[in-house]
């Protein structure tokens, strides 16, 4: 029974379900079509790294013998549709069934499950066995639950694997040190230099195609480095297990200007289209610990990121797609700012943010939750036009782990499911964990006016504007309590400041 195999961008493992039986007269097709590249406006980058890393994954599967359908973007019979491709490949052989694994996007899976009545032959959707947790393992923790706190969870996937435990205990004596974890980068420290990969002649041919295709779409090309094979990959885990690791609990939350990784590992790009395994990772990090090479607080943040946030975010995804991404509980109508895709911004930090974006298509945890989705909460942009930006331009961003960490952690859209309050803050956090505000055009020390800062005022305006929807989150009472004290010319002033500053940057509602 030959079977047609689809191996998507972001599923580029050897020992990836739907090959686990591949048998001679078997073919695997893999695809680069228009709409996977055009449903949102894709980083450049992006764009090349997975054309890339696919076309050496195609070349890494011949080469073991398996027969392989490539189609290039510019093929001239490329139909520009994943469901037109398997439509090709069906037309030109004889095909018993597709076999398939599940996607990493509400909305793929939803075509998928179309496939069989539209190519007429069995579709096998096959379980993604490349994550530490199965989605009806997550769901048997979450049933019942009003909220889902990731630190439960996250406790309970250590149990299960043994990572940092002491036989029934933590490692440590705790299970989280994340207050460890909050340091400003000394002056005097300089970050790690970082090891990247020289384009081979492959990579080149991709990068040739993507300048000539998306010629003005948002995104620096050059200079490009990231590893595109699990070979380049296995050694960024290497460099980084090394270099950046021990300092990386310290400095994890921490902002330096024009430094776009301090010491964090870069690695989720090769995590999320399949050129790592998340368990290995995290061995890995733990034998560092053992043997004396990292601290526990860095080694622990780490494992954290993995095992926790990237498992837990995967759950909350499909356990509450496809309505999870209609939710708005804060009402927030504004457009995105232009500033998003230009820099155009006098805020240092905001400017500094979205420049490292569109040179690397990546920014760290720190950068995207607490700058740009800060300023987006606070200025209640439109939690659809927040997530479609995000999608676009960070390599490593696909639905199931971006919509999460920005529908829930960054924006509060999902009225508190993840956390337990808005993510926000004003300009004295980023002055507490950057340089940026020494370089600004606008004064952090001022709380109003022109020159102030425009996340402070903007701070008490989203408390101002969401009172009716956060007055009773017991965690905001005590700010709530200080907005009431201020006079009624302040909170005019704050009212008045952040409206000139969105008609200013065009985000009227």
């Amino acid at each position: 029974m030959p079977a047609l195999r689809l191996v998507l961008g972001d599923q580029l493992t050897p020992s990836i379900a739907s090959l686990a039986d591949y048998e001679d007269g078997d073919l695997i097709v893999m695809a680069e079509v228009a709409e996977e590249v055009s449903y949102v406006p894709h980083h450049r980058k992006k764009i090349a790294f997975l054309f890339s890393a696919m076309r050496h994954f195609a070349s890494r599967l011949e080469g073991g013998g398996k027969s392989v359908r490539y189609v290039r973007l510019d093929d001239p019979d490329n139909t520009g549709s994943l469901k037109g491709e398997m439509e090709r490949a069906l037309k030109a052989g004889a095909f018993d069934e597709v076999v398939v694994v599940e996607p990493g996007e509400y909305r793929l899976k939803a075509e998928f499950e179309q496939w069989a009545d539209t190519f007429d032959v069995p579709v096998r959707m096959r379980r993604d066995d490349r994550f530490i947790c199965t989605l009806d393992r997550f769901n048997a923790w979450a049933e019942g639950r009003k909220r889902l706190t990731m630190e439960y969870f996250y406790r309970e996937m250590r149990r299960e694997t043994g990572l940092l435990m002491d036989g029934d205990e933590p490692e440590g004596g705790q299970w989280n040190f994340d207050k460890d974890n909050r340091k400003a980068l000394p002056d005097e420290l300089t970050p790690p230099e970082r090891a990247f990969i020289e384009p081979d002649a492959l990579t080149r041919e991709v990068l040739a195609l993507v300048e000539a295709r998306f010629p003005d779409q948002f995104g620096d090309l050059e200079a490009f480095g990231y590893a595109v094979t699990q070979e380049d990959a296995a050694a960024q885990l290497d460099w980084f297990i090394e270099n950046g690791l021990p300092c990386f609990g310290d400095y994890q939350d921490a902002l330096k200007q024009e430094e776009a990784f301090l010491f964090h590992s870069v690695l989720s790009l090769y995590l999320n289209c399949g050129l790592l395994d998340p368990l290995e990772v995290c061995r890995r990090a733990e034998a560092a610990y053992k043997q004396g090479q990292a601290p526990l607080n860095a080694v622990e943040g780490f494992i954290r990121q993995i095992l926790g946030w990237r498992e837990y975010v995967r759950g909350v995804y499909w356990r509450f797609m496809p309505d999870y991404l209609e939710r708005n509980a804060l009402e927030a109508k504004r457009n995105l700012p232009d500033f998003y895709w230009s820099a155009d911004t006098d805020m240092a930090c905001v400017r500094d943010v979205i420049i490292t974006t569109r040179k690397h298509a990546y920014a760290h945890h720190i950068q995207r939750l607490m700058v740009t989705g800060n300023f987006a909460l606070l200025a209640g942009v439109d939690p659809k036009a927040v997530n479609e930006w995000y999608l676009a331009v960070y390599a490593d961003a696909y639905e199931w782990v971006e919509a999460p960490n920005t529908h829930g952690m960054a924006l509060f859209a999902d009225g508190g499911l993840m956390g337990t309050k808005p993510y926000a803050a004003s300009g004295s956090y980023i002055n507490k964990m950057s340089d940026h505000c020494k370089q600004c055009s606008y004064a952090v020390s001022k709380k109003n006016g022109p020159k102030a800062c425009p996340f402070n005022y903007l701070y008490w305006n989203f408390l101002m504007e969401n009172r009716d929807r956060l007055e009773g989150n017991h965690r905001l009472s005590m700010i709530y309590k200080t907005l009431d004290r201020m006079s009624d010319e302040k909170r005019a002033a704050v009212r008045d400041d952040s409206q000139r500053f969105f008609k200013r940057i065009g985000i009227e509602p």
